[in-house]
């Protein structure tokens, strides 16, 4: 395979999570969070992506929405629990992506706004359709994902080198 053949990154916002007396890193998802993560991956199946790899924040609220989520998928990848995607702002989303190993085409990162948000807004240098219109008329909610692909080896992706294809957000 050759790293000059495109790459899909998928951006995946965690579900709706609940307000516990926990400290922020182990919230769990909330009854709407429970509903919406699996139908959030029913939309992921139906883009028909088979995704190599997905990078999951080490938050509960993440890991329960993509163990929600990837049991809709045709296809299980190897998830890899990331702690540098917990808070991580979009810069540091983009250096994570940065060291992806090159065999990884299809990959899908489950992580928290604002840098989920911020990081699809940084590296779309394009769109497709109205996929900008709808994501900055939404903004980026609990479930809510943007698909991006791009072209070159993991470590070229910066700003404005994707092209924003997708983007899909639970009804409210």
């Amino acid at each position: 395979m050759s790293v000059a053949e495109p790459r899909t990154i998928a951006l995946f916002r965690h579900a709706k999570a609940d307000w516990p007396q926990v400290s922020d890193h182990e919230r769990p998802l909330a009854e709407r969070g429970r509903k919406d993560a699996p139908v959030a991956g029913r939309k992921l199946a139906d883009t028909g992506i088979t995704f190599d790899l997905a990078l999951c924040s080490t938050a509960a609220r993440t890991r329960e929405t993509w163990k929600l989520a990837v049991h809709e998928l045709s296809h299980r990848p190897k998830t890899v629990y990331e702690e540098r995607v917990y808070e991580a702002s979009p810069g540091e989303l983009v250096a994570v992506l940065n060291e992806l190993p090159d065999d990884a085409r299809k990959v899908i990162l489950i992580g928290h706004n604002p840098g989920v948000h911020g990081l699809a807004e940084v590296l779309a240098g394009a769109a497709e359709g109205d996929a900008r219109e709808r994501m900055n008329r939404r903004g980026f909610p609990a479930a809510a994902f943007a698909l991006l692909t791009f072209d070159g080896p993991w470590k070229s992706l910066e700003p404005g080198a994707a092209t924003l294809t997708e983007y899909w957000a639970p009804a409210e």
